[in-house]
């Protein structure tokens, strides 16, 4: 069986949680990549950055915090409303990142790669071992697979 550390990409793009949200979209932009791990200093895995957190960026929210209902005042207060502002108005990865991001194990068979792949619509999942990044994994890699599975 075909794992993830068969066909991870060990040559890591990685931002820092305190990466400027300009600084993280040239580096998406100039390595044509989707997302990007962002690793503490000591390498651990603390979230990913993806393209569509950052075209979250340009998105308006059209909801009053506050409605008028029987001539009384309802003020508006949601977990998912809060957390879409905070990405449109970050200015470092950490604000607009994904947290605790999903990832697999080097021995991860390529079968629950591609599964959680089409399941949960990931471009990319980070490979992690003892805490730590070790690589990523991408459609493109899995599908490499498909071509030429005998020169892995």
């Amino acid at each position: 069986m075909i794992t993830a550390s068969q066909i991870m990409t060990t040559e890591l793009i990685t931002l820092t949680p305190e990466t400027e949200i300009t600084r993280a979209a040239e580096i998406l932009l100039s390595n044509r990549i989707n997302g990007a791990p962002v690793v503490d200093e000591r390498g651990r895995l603390v979230g990913i950055l993806c393209q569509s957190d950052l075209v979250a960026q340009q998105k308006n929210i059209p909801v009053p915090t506050v409605f008028s209902l029987l001539e009384g005042y309802i003020q508006l207060s949601s977990r998912k409303i809060e957390k879409q502002v905070r990405k449109i108005a970050a200015l470092t990865v950490a604000e607009a990142m994904t947290p605790d991001p999903v990832s697999v194990r080097p021995d991860t068979g390529i079968d629950a790669v591609a599964a959680l792949m089409v399941d949960n619509s990931f471009h990319t999942l980070p490979v992690v071992d003892e805490n730590k990044l070790v690589g990523i994994v991408g459609k493109e890699d899995v599908l490499k697979t498909l071509i030429n599975p005998d020169t892995l």
